[in-house]
């Protein structure tokens, strides 16, 4: 059996489920550890509903190549200006709506 290593701790199910369909295109499988406490969100501290991409021994490096960029390309943080939600640097439209972000934010 492969030795499992994490490679990233996402915030929530949504960022892990989309980081892990960026590694599993490229051929490198993935195990999310921690996704069935997000059931308990609101009676658990905020941190402990992360959720961990873990990737196969063999595969870190080439993961931790793909997620470099992502890591890096996130900026500020924003509040959507159609629903008002609040949106981490990465996402280029609100993940509620689907509204762009503006440039300006």
């Amino acid at each position: 059996m492969s030795e499992w290593i994490p490679v990233y701790q996402a915030a929530n199910s949504l960022e892990a489920h989309t980081l892990k369909g960026s590694l599993e295109v490229s051929g490198i499988r993935v195990q999310l550890q921690g996704e069935a406490l997000s059931g308990a969100l609101g009676e658990l501290p905020a941190n402990a509903v992360e959720v961990t991409l873990l990737v196969r021994a063999r595969d870190l490096e080439q993961a931790q190549l793909i997620l470099e960029p992502y890591r890096q390309g996130a900026g500020p943080a924003w509040y959507c200006r159609r629903c008002g939600e609040h949106n981490a640097g990465s996402f280029e439209t609100c993940w509620q709506c689907g509204h762009e972000a503006d440039p300006t934010e």
